[in-house]
């Protein structure tokens, strides 16, 4: 089923990161909106959890059961994802051969070293293996959720094993290693709730959080079908994170109210019916979320900086709208003539229906 809240919220966490990257822009005064900002960033464990948890709902119980589960699981989600990321990905290779015949400058050449560009193709620069994030910067949440896919059948198993206690022993155990890894100065970050180049076993914690929920939703018994619940378990959350609040407090607050809001939906579908008009944006949060940084470059790092700042004509928060309308109308466009297409063609290639044609002609 469709989980509109869930989507919303998801929503609202690629939009806040966009909108406190192009405040980098901003004339200075702009500090308080940025670090207002910056405090809403927990919002990516709930990007993390929320992933968790419709996956969870959707293969824990089919994955694993006949020959070829995983491999179409897989075909599935690098058929969604990867296209988009890749073209960025290209966009920024080419922003690094301006720079290497001095074409144009950067205030971060080490984001284009060509070093990491290996690690970025195969999507595993958030497992450790870089030091700085480089070329699509955003990329490292999917290099994060490449490495929940691939680690997914240890979530499976495990909930076949023991249920949701399984998965729980697992999101603990992943906490608990986390957390010492980070103590012992194994990853170099301040809180693993930080990590973007190690943000793969972060997100592999926050992933199975959203397995729990998930199957804490499925086998629920509660008769909850209003979103009051659900919403203020969020706002609860927001206001965690705006007073920094202990980090392991916002987690559990945004696993509540992914709890609540998806039970209330499950019992009645209609139940969050008043944010429809937000679907057609809602449904490309990824694309929003992946192309805001080429958006970014184009016209805030070139266009605004370049052409129109100087002039003084047009303020910074006017100018502000133009990417922001930008980025959505391109991950539509996206959605519908790229994104789309290509992941037909590849599943239809490569996934379940090339599966069972290979299976016809075996037999």
């Amino acid at each position: 089923m469709h989980f509109r809240t869930l989507e919303v919220w998801r929503l609202s966490a690629a939009l806040a990161v966009m909108m406190w990257h192009f405040l980098r822009y901003a004339p200075a005064g702009h500090e308080a909106a940025s670090a207002a900002l910056y405090r809403l960033l927990p919002l990516m464990e709930m990007f993390f959890m929320i992933s968790g948890f419709l996956i969870t709902l959707r293969y824990a119980d089919t994955l694993l059961t006949e020959p070829g589960s995983f491999r179409r699981f897989i075909v599935r989600r690098l058929a969604r994802l990867y296209p988009l990321y890749l073209a960025t990905v290209l966009f920024f290779c080419l922003v690094a051969l301006a720079l290497h015949f001095g074409l144009v400058q950067s205030d971060q050449p080490e984001r284009y070293a060509w070093s990491a560009l290996p690690a970025n193709i195969a999507l595993v620069q958030a497992w450790g293996l870089t030091d700085s994030l480089t070329f699509n910067y955003v990329g490292w949440t999917l290099s994060a959720e490449w490495f929940c896919y691939l680690t997914l059948p240890v979530i499976v198993l495990a909930y076949r094993w023991q249920g949701i206690w399984g998965v729980a022993g697992v999101a603990a155990s992943t906490i608990t290693m986390l957390e010492f890894a980070v103590a012992w100065g194994w990853m170099p970050f301040p809180s693993w709730l930080e990590a973007n180049t190690w943000g793969a076993y972060r997100a592999f914690a926050d992933f199975a959080l959203g397995a729990m929920v998930a199957i804490a939703v499925r086998d629920s018994r509660l008769k909850l079908s209003s979103m009051v619940p659900g919403w203020l378990f969020f706002i609860a959350a927001i206001i965690a994170m705006a007073t920094l609040q202990n980090a392991y407090v916002i987690v559990l607050l945004l696993a509540a109210a992914t709890f609540f809001a998806a039970v209330a939906e499950r019992n009645d579908p209609e139940a969050a019916h008043y944010l429809k008009p937000l679907h057609p944006i809602g449904r490309v949060s990824f694309g929003i979320y992946m192309l805001h940084p080429v958006v970014e470059t184009v016209l805030f790092a070139v266009l605004w900086r370049k052409v129109v700042e100087p002039t003084g004509m047009v303020s910074f928060y006017a100018y502000w709208f133009l990417p922001a309308a930008t980025v959505l109308a391109v991950a539509l466009l996206s959605d519908r003539y790229f994104e789309g297409p290509v992941s037909r063609y590849l599943n239809a290639r490569f996934g379940e229906a090339a599966t069972s044609a290979a299976g016809r002609s075996a037999a």
